[in-house]
């Protein structure tokens, strides 16, 4: 697999081993697949019996900000579980979250901007950034720490190197990491003193394992927020997320999404709509998680993988590998091709420090998580 090309993009490691293991699939092999941070869930009945009903009529393009309907179950969301009012007009339908950051990039800063990510975290932020021609600086986060971002960080990040946007996720992939709300308003203010644009990822929001996840919104109204119905409404290929835009920006979005995507795809708008209601569905599913997650947990440290805490959300190990190897992606290799196990490794995340650590993700079955362990332990007892 192709490492890093002369403009710093790398490929998507978890995309590759899912294509690796697809193919070995393919050839009749058995595979566990814990490398995508994919709900092994469909999405709640009545969301498909919703599209169901609507696919006999014609579907063409919506308003470019999407469907009234989506956009104001989306304000009562936000006054129902955050208590906050947020007007329909200042939310935008999206494909998926990664629109949602393309769009923010563009809307929120000149080019070649730079924009600050936390180290490790999604790989998509420094590739998206990297190739639409923003520059990047990265604010390291330790697992002493609890991998979580401070404003002390972040203002000893800014001073060493100034950035003029922050992209940071509560909770967080790879780690799992999530921020309580006083340490999300440190952040908020930080970013405030130093005229930094925040823009809080919270895709993940729902799956806090601590208590309900807290929304920048609650705090500012300064920052870019970006969701999306991927993780806690088990919709991923359905690529339909949103952002709530600070109002200085909402009418440059909304150009932008008129001439990038026009709109987000109709049919996944009203499987959104519908999923909105689904809350009793999509916390059942998150009691899975919360099994899988101490299932998961255990098991990897039984067997010497080092994972001083669960995540506080989300639904990743992220495990340090140094008791059996130093290489993630070769390590990540040898579990897919000799065991049959698909996990994500390290550097996919963190391109210094990644090559100790391998991400899990505990969001399919319960049986594929049992699986995975017992091949490990067999693959480990082998030598690796």
């Amino acid at each position: 697999m192709t490492r890093t090309a002369p403009d710093g993009l790398m490929p998507f490691f978890a995309m590759d081993i899912l294509k690796r293991a697809r193919a070995l699939e393919a050839e009749g092999r058995s595979i566990c697949h814990l490398e995508l941070g994919e709900p092994g869930a469909p999405p709640a009945p009545r969301v498909l019996e919703a599209v169901a009903q609507a696919l006999p009529q014609p579907q063409g393009y919506t308003d470019a900000k999407g469907m009234m309907a989506l956009r104001e179950g989306l304000a009562r969301h936000y006054q129902s579980r955050h208590g906050v009012q947020v007007d329909p007009d200042a939310i935008l339908a999206t494909m998926g979250s990664s629109a949602g950051f393309i769009l923010a990039f563009h809307a929120a800063f000149r080019p070649g901007a730079r924009i600050a990510v936390t180290r490790p975290g999604y790989p998509a932020y420094v590739n998206t950034l990297l190739g639409l021609g923003f520059a990047v600086a990265e604010i390291p986060v330790a697992a002493g720490d609890g991998w979580r971002l401070t404003g002390a960080a972040i203002e000893a990040a800014h001073r060493a190197q100034p950035f003029e946007g922050l992209l940071f996720a509560s909770p967080a992939n790879p780690t799992g990491a999530a921020v309580d709300r006083a340490g999300l308003a440190d952040i908020v203010a930080t970013c405030a003193r130093l005229g930094v644009t925040l823009i809080s990822d919270e895709i993940y929001h729902g799956l806090d394992y601590r208590g309900p996840s807290v929304s920048a919104l609650e705090l500012t109204r300064d920052a870019i927020i970006i969701n999306s119905f991927s993780k806690y409404y088990c919709m991923t290929g359905w690529r339909i997320g949103w952002m709530v835009l600070p109002e200085p920006l909402v009418r440059r979005a909304e150009i932008l999404q008129q001439n990038l995507f026009i709109s987000a795809p109709t049919l996944s708008q009203i499987a959104a709509t519908a999923a909105l209601g689904e809350r009793d569905y999509a916390e059942a599913r998150k009691a899975d998680y919360a099994r899988n997650r101490t299932l998961l947990t255990d098991g990897l440290r039984d067997l010497g993988f080092e994972l001083p805490a669960a995540g506080d959300g989300a639904f990743y190990a992220y495990a340090g590998i140094r008791n059996f190897a130093n290489d993630s992606l070769a390590f990540c290799d040898a579990m897919l091709n000799r065991a049959g196990v698909a996990a994500t490794p390290g550097i996919d995340f963190d391109r210094t420090d990644g090559h100790g650590f391998v991400r899990f993700s505990y969001a399919g079955t319960t049986q594929s998580i049992e699986d995975a362990l017992e091949r490990l332990r067999g693959f480990l007892a082998a030598g690796g």
